[in-house]
């Protein structure tokens, strides 16, 4: 199953910075089991905000120039508060160093200005084509899907 942790993006720096937001409503499945009686946004999916609002970032940058970005590592991660239905979570992801196609982020989350996670990302980039030249129309099959996907989720301002 495919999560898509981000409802807007409200601010994007291209190279530099973007934040996002993701509103969370008691109809997200996974609040059934986590936990009956007292739901939460588990961990796991707070850090998977941050890796997507990142992801976004990146791939503006690169003007959508690869199909696939993957986590490679998350250090330094922090829970500090819970994240509960009616709540938005706000995503702020900086961008650190840039080497070739990785990219290392400081990434946070917040609850109304007190924060629920922050970590440090490691990202990567390529296309499939790179490891086998058949799939270079997937990758372009990709690159559109995205950019229909960041265009759902992004308005640039003035527009």
């Amino acid at each position: 199953m495919k999560f898509c942790l981000i409802d807007r993006i409200i601010e994007l720096q291209p190279g530099v910075s973007i934040k996002a937001i993701k509103s969370l409503s008691l109809a997200e499945e996974y609040l059934q089991d986590h936990f009956p009686g007292f739901p939460i946004m588990p961990g796991v999916l707070q850090v998977e905000a941050l890796v997507q609002t990142a992801a976004w970032l990146m791939r503006q940058t690169e003007d959508f120039a690869y199909s696939v970005v993957l986590l490679k590592e998350v250090k330094a991660v922090r829970f500090n508060n819970f994240v509960a239905p009616g709540q938005t979570l706000e995503v702020e992801c900086t961008v650190q160093k840039r080497e070739g196609r990785v990219y290392t982020f400081k990434a946070n989350g917040s609850v109304a200005g007190s924060s629920t996670v922050n970590a440090r990302l490691i990202l990567e980039q390529f296309n499939l084509a790179d490891h086998n030249p058949e799939l270079g129309a997937s990758d372009e099959r990709r690159i559109a899907r995205l950019r229909q996907q960041f265009a759902t989720l992004y308005t640039p301002p003035g527009a």
